[in-house]
């Protein structure tokens, strides 16, 4: 209850109080612009990627333009990143790893997957939401909400559904969808967080109930909300809550689950055997400086985390939601087990 009050008063603070520039220890007026570090002959090379994060042209354009480093990416969910560099056992074809569920970043460190790298910015961000011996930091903090189709509820004679408990009334069978936690870390904090506040047996009860509603699992964090903004499904569970769907006029409302609302931080790290080293160093000081964070928050929605940052006003919701104590080193290093208990009961 401590972490969880303390996050919430974080949260208020960063809702009420804005970046000023001439602040004392919350400026980076007294430190070179990251593109002001690069070495000559950095200009030019290639950053390789791997990103679970929206919003990531216009991030790694804003990056290049800032840095002249340019980047190449691999749209992949944090589960398929995680297999992807323990297949490689420490000769990844990426330099950075950025955005995804923090569960997967602690089992790439527990392999010996991650490099180490204290980026000055890091400072900044609050101890919750990095690895003190920076073998990743988090760059945003990430919601878990529930994407619900209003005119579906409205033509299935449903009430748009406010908590976990509500998914589990009869009227929701095969009207949920959500990802496959091997694969999404959305999912995997999903499974994860109401282990935690349950407890295994009632939280894996809660979850065969849960089962029994879901017609398929998606292979991807981005399904969900996608089939649930074109009526598919009535319920998408999902990363963030769906602004750019809204944005496109779909008839969708987010709703942050009233019994507890998911969440972490949305890391950055860089491969252990990152081929372009110094690039890799350049994009995280980039991603946790002023003008990278805000550029971030302006193209993905999320609670910034470095402090000082102004919350997207599409979040000012998010200082009422009931968010769970997620002990996310725990999560990490239970996650291997947890995901080899959901296949075995729920594998398809």
């Amino acid at each position: 209850m401590v972490m969880k009050q303390k996050l919430l008063a974080m949260l208020m603070i960063l809702f009420f109080v804005f970046s000023l520039a001439g602040c004392a220890g919350s400026s980076d007026d007294d430190q070179p612009a990251p593109e002001e570090k690069i070495a000559a002959d950095l200009a030019g090379t290639t950053l390789k990627v791997f990103a679970a994060y929206d919003g990531k042209d216009e991030i790694f354009q804003a990056f290049e333009a800032d840095t002249g480093i340019k980047v190449e990416y691999l749209d992949m969910s944090s589960g398929e990143v995680l297999a992807r560099i323990r297949a490689e056992q420490g000769k990844p074809l990426g330099d950075i790893w950025f955005g995804g569920g923090v569960d997967s970043f602690i089992a790439a460190q527990i392999d010996g997957l991650l490099e180490s790298y204290l980026s000055a910015g890091a400072e900044f961000v609050p101890a919750q939401y990095k690895d003190p011996d920076g073998y990743w930091t988090g760059i945003s903090l990430v919601t878990v909400s529930l994407i619900v189709n209003t005119d579906r509820c409205a033509e299935l004679g449903m009430e748009v559904p406010q908590t976990w408990q509500d998914l589990l009334k009869p009227e929701f069978k095969g009207e949920i969808l959500m990802p496959n936690p091997a694969i999404s870390g959305t999912a995997y904090t999903i499974l994860s967080g109401i282990l935690q506040t349950m407890g295994e047996e009632e939280g894996w009860a809660y979850m065969d109930q849960l089962n029994a509603q879901i017609p398929y699992y998606a292979k991807r964090g981005g399904e969900p909300p996608q089939k649930a903004a074109l009526g598919e499904v009535a319920v998408g569970l999902a990363p963030d809550t769906g602004e750019e769907l809204k944005a496109d006029g779909y008839p969708i409302v987010s709703v942050f689950p009233r019994d507890g609302t998911p969440w972490w931080p949305a890391p950055v790290a860089i491969l252990k055997g990152a081929e372009n080293l110094e690039g890799a160093k350049v994009f995280v000081d980039w991603c946790l400086s002023e003008k990278g964070q805000q550029i971030l928050r302006d193209n993905c929605a999320r609670v910034p985390a470095r402090e000082g940052i102004e919350l997207p006003e599409c979040l000012s919701e998010i200082k009422d939601a009931e968010l769970q104590d997620i002990d996310f080193v725990a999560a990490g290093n239970a996650r291997d087990g947890l995901v080899e208990q959901w296949q075995t009961r729920y594998g398809q």
